[in-house]
């Protein structure tokens, strides 16, 4: 049976290829979703991509995904710095969890420089540009091996 990897991202990720290019590259959501599930078939993992802009939803995806997922990878973009409902969801999700961003948060502005989530995942993987959505389904393939 494939392991199954939720792929979490947050508010406008929806509209990364309209976004300061400098920081975010030019690629679009689904195309960073189209390479992922490329790797993911290559890996025999299965990936499933949400995106909202909502803060509850995203909640809620963290909570089906206790009894229906084996890891999560989480771009909560501006939540990250902000929402103690997402670090309290993702703290009962006994699982491996990855918290991803495209840019360093730290050479940005001041208030990026905090994570809320940092504390309850497993690994952080920030500043590699889109490609740290590929590199976090490998990385989240080595955990689930082990």
């Amino acid at each position: 049976m494939k392991k199954k990897i939720l792929v979490l991202n947050g508010p406008n990720l929806n509209l990364l290829h309209k976004r300061d290019k400098e920081i975010y590259g030019d690629y679009s959501l689904a195309k960073i979703e189209h390479d992922c599930q490329k790797l993911a078939e290559e890996l025999d993992l299965k990936v499933e991509f949400q995106q909202s802009n909502n803060e509850g939803d995203l909640v809620n995806f963290i909570q089906d995904a206790i009894d229906n997922f084996d890891a999560i990878i989480i771009n909560a973009a501006a939540y990250t710095h902000t929402s103690v409902a997402i670090r309290d969801t993702l703290e009962m999700f006994h699982k491996p969890k990855i918290e991803l961003h495209i840019s360093n948060i730290f050479k940005r502005e001041e208030f990026r420089h905090k994570s809320f989530l940092s504390d309850v995942v497993t690994a952080v993987i920030s500043g590699l540009g889109v490609d740290g959505y590929a590199i976090s389904i490998l990385a989240m393939n080595n955990l689930l091996d082990n």
